[in-house]
């Protein structure tokens, strides 16, 4: 899958707002940009892929604009958890049993 942001117009602008939500989260360069991601929360097993909504145990209907290595946690962000405000979800990279990355 080919890198993209949810709404963004061009690939620049894919790449502006990508930017601007890593310097909001405090997300170190990426050398490679996570796609899809699988983990355990809660007891439950949730997936997350850019550009589709959350899993409803985050109780919200929200798009994944991106997500985020960071170190021992990944950081999803969405327009209210990451984005724009609030923390982002975080995803403990020991509860983490899948990650793709985009191409």
């Amino acid at each position: 899958m080919d890198f993209f942001v949810p709404s963004a117009s061009s690939s620049a602008q894919a790449e502006s707002v990508f930017s601007s939500i890593a310097n909001h989260v405090s997300a170190p360069s990426q050398c490679q940009r996570v796609y899809k991601l699988e983990w355990q929360h809660e007891g439950q097993t949730c997936y997350c892929e850019v550009g589709k909504t959350l899993p409803s145990v985050f109780r919200t209907d929200e798009t994944v604009l991106a997500i985020f290595d960071c170190g021992d946690v990944y950081k999803v962000c969405t327009p209210n958890r990451g984005a724009i405000k609030f923390d982002p979800i975080h995803a403990i990279k020991s509860a983490v049993t899948n990650v793709e990355y985009f191409d």
